[in-house]
């Protein structure tokens, strides 16, 4: 009975997606704001970090201490800095967030200024559904969705340890990746672990 019934199931999924042209690949699932990761995904996502709110940096100008320090991104997404002000870092990446840096102290302020800038701490992630600490954890370099579910107190006997939905900070979607070793969580994510049927 259990066989027959997993066949119908597979087989209905299979015709959905004949018939409604929704691939296997990023195609949305239809009726929801769920979608399906394309393989590479994962990778370019993580090609570049993207600031946001929350974030806090050391901004280091060479040669100007008074300009140095630590600031956090705020939740307009700008950073404020002695001199020039708000600079805007909300979706930057750290090399464009420098070069806006330094952009605006070389008007009028420094002649040939050099800015480096690394993040300090993360936002932080969110993680729900079928774990057993369900809440938000301070994010570290490195960290994947196992991680993460471990950091929760693990899975529960609910769990489908077979996929995980992400929402990626700024997206109002959430896309569905398969659940290994290697699936990365950016800071800023929230990862729903949904529920096993059979």
């Amino acid at each position: 009975m259990y066989r027959l019934l997993l066949v119908l199931v597979l087989a209905f999924s299979n015709v959905a997606c004949a018939t409604s042209g929704v691939s296997t690949g990023s195609a949305a699932i239809a009726g929801s704001d769920v979608m399906l990761a394309d393989p590479s995904q994962e990778q370019r996502e993580l090609v570049e970090y993207r600031l946001g709110s929350g974030d806090r940096l050391r901004v280091i100008v060479f040669g100007e201490d008074t300009l140095s320090g630590e600031y956090t991104v705020d939740g307009s997404g700008a950073v404020s800095l002695p001199l020039i002000g708000e600079v805007r870092a909300g979706g930057l990446s750290l090399r464009e967030f420098q070069r806006a840096v330094e952009a605006s102290l070389r008007e009028g302020y420094l002649n040939d200024p050099r800015v480096s800038a690394e993040v300090m701490n993360f936002r932080p992630f969110y993680i729900m559904g079928e774990v057993r600490e369900p809440g938000e954890y301070p994010f570290t370099s490195g960290l994947t969705v196992v991680n993460a579910v471990a950091t929760a107190g693990g899975f529960s006997y609910r769990a489908n340890t077979r996929v995980v939905f992400i929402k990626r900070a700024g997206s109002d979607r959430e896309v569905q990746y398969p659940l290994t070793v290697n699936t990365p969580v950016q800071p800023g994510d929230t990862i729903r672990i949904g529920e096993r049927f059979f």
